[in-house]
């Protein structure tokens, strides 16, 4: 398992936040989503054979959020 921190723009609520981990963990092979509101970071845990940093970046842009990296 890999991990990879990625810096969202736009969070603000509870809502933002449902709304990026719920499109992250319907990926096939993440398996951990933790977002911090405050600082704007996703920790994602994930198999690097089964998603990669593109998949997870439009998961979260097609939510309407911005991935700074």
């Amino acid at each position: 398992m890999a991990e990879r921190t990625l810096e969202v723009k736009g969070m603000s609520c509870g809502h933002c936040k449902m709304a990026v981990s719920g499109a992250l963990n319907d990926l096939d092979g993440v398996s951990e989503v933790n977002v911090d509101l405050a600082s704007g970071k996703v920790d994602v845990t994930y198999d690097e054979a089964k998603v990669d940093f593109a998949q997870m970046k439009d998961a979260v842009e097609d939510q309407g959020y911005d991935v700074v990296k």
